[in-house]
This record gives structure tokens, C-alpha cells and sequence, in this order.
């Protein structure tokens, strides 16, 4: 069985959030939620004569992305383990932030942005992936659709905190940005080349697994039952795809 990882499951979201970030060659990038640093590669690579940093709270994850950079070759890509919303940055050190789904977690959205906003330089820019609303992500809808069967769900609406534009508008203002545009984004997830590959991923879905666990065995397997049912329905000769809907949030600093 072929593992999937979040890379993969957002192939086609890279893709059109490359195209977005118009990063210079002599920028300084700083990369919100990086993960196993796919993003701050990829922002690297546009910033030749400048660099990238990423910061990611997950230890595994930056030792991942160091792993992966050093492999590349690439010598303008730094990581840190780190808090975006508490962390110190050097202030005024970025020209540009940018971040695939890392943001919407956030305790104090205000001033993490805030924090954001200080560490770029006066009129630096913010560009960011988010989720839009639950029922718009496909994927989100067949899975709560699938576990649910009568028992709660556990709330997962923290992955789409960020999905109203009035609200995330109203968040960046006070955090000191401006300008704040919404494009939409409408590419579906991978989840892996069949079935048992997709059920393996979903299954490591923190909401998932907390319900799982919760569940006693025969109810926990009739729910993977109806998972497994529900992806195999999503299944092409490309693999198990689920349709989603994102936004493209891009503004300035004041």
C-alpha cells in the first residue's frame, strides 16, 4: 500500500498557491505552519537572492523538512520550531508571509496575525490558504456524514475559522492589514492511489481518530465500514479524489 502525506493530499493546491505568491528573487519569505517544508522550498526556489524561513510547532515536522532541504541542496531555506502566534520574530525581517492551511488554528487569531504583521517589513505582504466552509469541502461533509450514524462528531469547525471573508477581514484590520482579498480555489484532494491507501490517511485525521476511540470496537468498525464505502464511491482509475473549496487570502501590512 502506498502511504499518502499532506503533500500529496494537496497536489493541486500548491500548484495554484504557487502561481500566487509573486515572490522576487531578493525576498525574504517567512513560511506559517510549514509542515515537512514543501512551501518554504518552493518559496526558496523564487527567492534566489533572498531566503526562506518555515515554522512549524510540530518537532517531527521541521526535522522532517530539514531532512528534506538538505537533500534538495537548497542553502536559503531555514526552520524553526515555533509558535507563530507567540513566537519572536526579528521585527521588520520579511517582505512577504505565506502559509497553506497553517492559520486557522490559532487561540488569539488577533494577535497572531499581529505578531505576523511585526515581523514584516511596512507594506510586506500576507498570503495565505485556508479552508472556505464546511459544507462547501466534500471531504469534510462525507466524513462527518459517514462517522456521525447518531454519535457526535467531534467539532472540527476550527479548520474552517478562517472560511467567512467578512469575519477574516475583520481579523486582519485589527492585526494591522489592509487591502485583504478573497479568490476562490476549487481543486480537489488526493487521498491516496485506492482505497485502503485513502482509509489509512483519513483514519490519522485527528477528528477521526478521536471519535474512533471513542467509539466501542463494534460501532468503531461499522463506522470504518462506511468510510471505507464512501471513499471507495470517490474512487477513479487516478485514485480516491474528494471535491474542496478554498480561499486564497491575500493583504498588506499597514
Amino acid at each position: 500500500m502506498h502511504r499518502v502525506d499532506y503533500d500529496a493530499e494537496l497536489q493541486m493546491h500548491n500548484e495554484v498557491l504557487r502561481r500566487a505568491y509573486g515572490i522576487r528573487p531578493d525576498d525574504h519569505v517567512l513560511d506559517i505552519g510549514c509542515g515537512a517544508g514543501q512551501t518554504t522550498r518552493d518559496a526558496a526556489r523564487f527567492a534566489t537572492d533572498g531566503s526562506a524561513v518555515g515554522v512549524d510547532v510540530a518537532a517531527p515536522m521541521i526535522k522532517r523538512a530539514r531532512q528534506l532541504t538538505e537533500a534538495a541542496g537548497l542553502h536559503n531555506v531555514y526552520f524553526e520550531q515555533a509558535d507563530a502566534e507567540t513566537y519572536h520574530f526579528p521585527p521588520e525581517s520579511f517582505d512577504i508571509a505565506i502559509s497553506r492551511f497553517g492559520t486557522m488554528f490559532f487561540a488569539d487569531p488577533v494577535a497572531a496575525f499581529a505578531n505576523i504583521g511585526r515581523a514584516l517589513r511596512p507594506k510586506g505582504r500576507l498570503v495565505m490558504m485556508v479552508w472556505r466552509e464546511h459544507d462547501r469541502n466534500e471531504w469534510s461533509v462525507l466524513i462527518e456524514r459517514a462517522l456521525a450514524a447518531g454519535t457526535d462528531v467531534p467539532d472540527a469547525s476550527s479548520a474552517f475559522s478562517l472560511a467567512d471573508p467578512a469575519t477574516t477581514g475583520r481579523i486582519l484590520d485589527t492585526a494591522g492589514f489592509v487591502e485583504a482579498t478573497f479568490t476562490d480555489v476549487h481543486e480537489p484532494v488526493y487521498y491516496g492511489p485506492d482505497v485502503a491507501a485513502a482509509l489509512d490517511w483519513v483514519r490519522g485525521f485527528a477528528s477521526v481518530n478521536d471519535l474512533l476511540q471513542r467509539l466501542d470496537p463494534p460501532s468503531a468498525e461499522r463506522a470504518l465500514d462506511r468510510l471505507r464505502q464512501t471513499l471507495a464511491a470517490h474512487l477513479s482509475g487516478q485514485g480516491v479524489w474528494l471535491d474542496s473549496r478554498a480561499w486564497i487570502v491575500a493583504a498588506n501590512r499597514r
